[in-house]
């Protein structure tokens, strides 16, 4: 077995062997518009196989392993939205690495840019540990929620945009479904930022034309329902970012500062 099968005790495991699964991009529309609760969309998004390209990659990655991790299971699924079922504070990423979030289960998880991303998040009273290094390590998001643009670990961290498409539904119904209390999304990095903006829409925001270029700390008001909200861009706390300087732990730090203000307008 090449992935964790749903229903077999990991950790936050949201799906049951009987969780529906869509296998083609029409069937992903399907199965996310049809989701009642953020339980049902989170098991449907986690045994999702709809990409081909992805699902050989993810399972390829859990079948051979890095050394460093080569004595432990690999989840190898596709990763679900996970931290506050109401939250105020909504951050989206760009897609799981291949041996962070599709080793370990969880977004952000047992990675670098999750190492920087946590102890931020931490410092800002966003999460309650400093770091995140496995499902169910007592980590837990505080007002907030974190899910990827694209669900599924791609090769060389580039999903292909008919993937970007494909995966959209997943994301615009969660965002959907958390709207009411929803008062910020913080967007890391450029593909984020691009890929949110449909989902928004979708998700009935009203959003201003032309589209604002993204940028760190570039701030937009959106509105869904009468209610405002803002959209934060935040570069992503990459290795390439953070090694070269073009993030630091201020900068990640006075992004999620503002958020914490805003959220609480």
């Amino acid at each position: 077995m090449t992935f964790v099968p749903p229903g077999s005790g990991w950790p936050g495991d949201p799906a049951q062997p009987d969780t529906p699964v869509a296998h083609d991009p029409a069937e992903v529309r399907e199965l996310a518009a049809a989701s009642r609760t953020l339980a049902e969309l989170t098991a449907r998004q986690s045994v999702c196989r709809a990409c081909p390209r992805l699902v050989e990659w993810r399972e390829e990655v859990a079948a051979v392993r890095r050394r460093a991790f080569a004595e432990e299971t690999y989840w190898g699924r596709p990763i679900a939205g996970w931290g506050e079922d109401r939250p105020e504070v909504l951050i989206v990423g760009l897609a799981p690495a291949a041996h962070g979030g599709n080793r370990t289960g969880r977004i952000f998880t047992g990675d670098r840019s999750g190492d920087w991303l946590f102890a931020s998040l931490y410092r800002t009273g966003l999460a309650v540990q400093e770091t995140s290094v496995r499902a169910g390590d007592g980590q837990r998001l505080v007002g907030a929620r974190m899910v990827a643009a694209v669900r599924c670990a791609p090769p060389d961290n580039k999903p292909l945009p008919e993937e970007r498409s494909a995966c959209s539904p997943w994301l615009a119904r969660e965002i959907e479904l958390v709207a009411a209390g929803l008062r910020v999304v913080v967007a890391l990095g450029g593909f984020a930022w691009q890929a949110v903006w449909p989902a928004l829409r979708e998700a009935g925001y009203l959003l201003p034309r032309p589209r604002p270029a993204f940028g760190h700390g570039v701030e937009v008001e959106i509105a869904r329902d009468g209610t405002s909200a803002r959209l934060l861009g935040c570069y992503h706390p990459s290795q390439q970012n953070t090694f070269t300087g073009r993030v630091t732990a201020e900068m990640l730090d006075q992004v999620f500062i503002r958020a914490n203000v805003l959220r609480d307008v």
